[in-house]
């Protein structure tokens, strides 16, 4: 079902392959800083508790 790339196949196939990798690791950036606010945003509801009663 992949259309004939004639010689451009691995210049467009490469970039495929770049973007695919940068959109995993965007993700995974997001992901891994959602991560890290939501435990620092529990630190600091605990934090918050103890002084407040």
């Amino acid at each position: 079902m992949m259309p004939d790339l004639g010689k451009y196949a691995f210049a467009v196939l490469a970039s495929y392959g770049v973007s695919l990798g940068l959109i995993v690791l965007l993700v995974a950036a997001s992901l891994l800083r959602a991560r890290r606010v939501r435990r620092d945003l529990e630190d600091i509801e605990k934090r918050s508790k103890r002084h407040h009663g």
